[in-house]
């Protein structure tokens, strides 16, 4: 039966022989930027496996983090989108893709003009344990008896605290590429919790990965060669985006479902899906008197905190609600009316989220609003009406 070290280390040995040598099983097809490609040395291209293109999603002087980076040929085309003024990260727990991808990094930025990757060896369920510090660590203190790998265990949670591979609240952007299927079910909720953790408030997760149409049967995901090879570990479409919901995540949507299977097993059909998700909906609600309009074209939809809202009528909204919805993904979907007489954010009042209320337009005019006005010599778009 497998176990999660029995999966871990069949993905290892796997991704350790795709380093040396290219495996075309491990991967889909992937149309990247070309000239981006123009920076890298080939064995990198060729030792790249993924399902998607998660980098066309970046935007100048962010910090990115990529999870599972392979030999570094999202972090290498990332360098090039967010440029000098950003950052980028990869994590790896594969030695032999490490070496790849260290080796090549000074070519890369010889050739972009540029260094800003650095690559860190860990799991992408566990990102707060470096595990070449825990080495090093135990190469002075080798695990011996029973007490000695207690020590080892309490060093790794000393580690994590102190000396985390990666900071909570320091990434802009997680990106990966078909990567996260490869985690043991039962780490899975650590995985995406781990994601949420390391982004800022206010950033985002854009996530490439093998989703299937039905639930995996056990007797496949007891296969270790179908783990490593994407397949048993494979959530649902459906799965895929409630682990994102569960973690905390708001404006989870598609960018990219392939219409053909990459894969079929038994009547299974796997695919590759980009999914973009972000963090910032915790906190506390205020009461500003402000008011959206959900503009269609449904007639109702249903948002992450379970608020009802009807095309073309108005909705009260808390502060936090009201600038969130301003932001992508959200922005195009609404209309914005804001109170006639501002309440300063230190003199509101708590709002109750837990509700869904209609915004009366005297609660953003004003009670005593008894304005009358002459029609406009002007039409509305600025121009003449006649």
């Amino acid at each position: 039966m497998n176990t999660p070290r029995n999966i871990e280390t069949a993905v290892k040995q796997r991704y350790a022989a795709g380093a040396k040598q290219q495996e075309a099983a491990l991967c889909c097809p992937v149309q990247y930027d070309k000239k981006y490609l123009e920076a890298l040395p080939r064995e990198v291209i060729e030792r790249d496996y993924g399902c998607g293109d998660p980098s066309q999603h970046l935007r100048p002087g962010e910090t990115v983090l990529d999870l599972g980076s392979g030999t570094g040929k999202i972090c290498f085309i990332a360098s090039q989108v967010v440029g000098p003024q950003g950052r980028v990260i990869g994590v790896d727990m594969t030695d032999d893709m490490l070496e790849v991808a260290r080796r090549n990094a000074p070519l890369v930025a010889e050739k972009i003009g540029h260094a800003n990757v650095e690559f860190r060896k860990g799991r992408i369920q566990d990102l707060a344990l470096d595990l070449e510090a825990l080495d090093a660590e135990l190469k002075k203190n080798p695990i011996t008896d029973a007490n000695s790998f207690l020590a080892a265990d309490a060093l790794a949670d000393d580690l994590r605290v102190k000396k985390p591979l990666v900071a909570s609240d320091s990434i802009d952007v997680v990106v990966s590429n078909c990567v996260l299927n490869l985690v043991d079910p039962r780490s899975k909720r650590q995985l995406f919790d781990e994601i949420f953790r390391v982004l800022k408030l206010g950033g985002r997760a854009v996530i490439s990965d093998i989703v299937c149409d039905e639930e995996v049967p056990e007797h496949l995901q007891l296969d270790p060669e179908l783990w490593s090879g994407c397949i048993s570990g494979a959530l649902t479409e459906e799965g895929f985006l409630k682990a994102f919901h569960d973690a905390g995540f708001y404006g989870i949507r598609i960018l990219k479902l392939d219409p053909t299977p990459w894969r079929t097993v038994e009547g299974i059909e796997f695919r590759s899906m980009t999914v973009e998700a972000f963090k910032g909906k915790q906190g506390p609600c205020f009461e500003r008197h402000q008011a959206v309009i959900y503009k269609g074209p449904f007639k109702e939809v249903l948002d992450d905190d379970g608020h009802s809202m009807e095309r073309g009528v108005r909705y009260a909204v808390c502060d936090k609600t009201y600038n969130l919805y301003k932001k992508a993904p959200y922005g195009d979907c609404f209309e914005f009316l804001d109170p006639l007489n501002d309440i300063p954010l230190a003199e509101a009042k708590p709002f109750d989220c837990t509700r869904t209320s209609r915004r009366h337009p005297k609660e953003t005019k004003g009670q005593d609003y008894k304005a009358t006005t002459a029609a406009n010599s002007q039409c509305c778009d600025g121009g003449s009406c006649c």
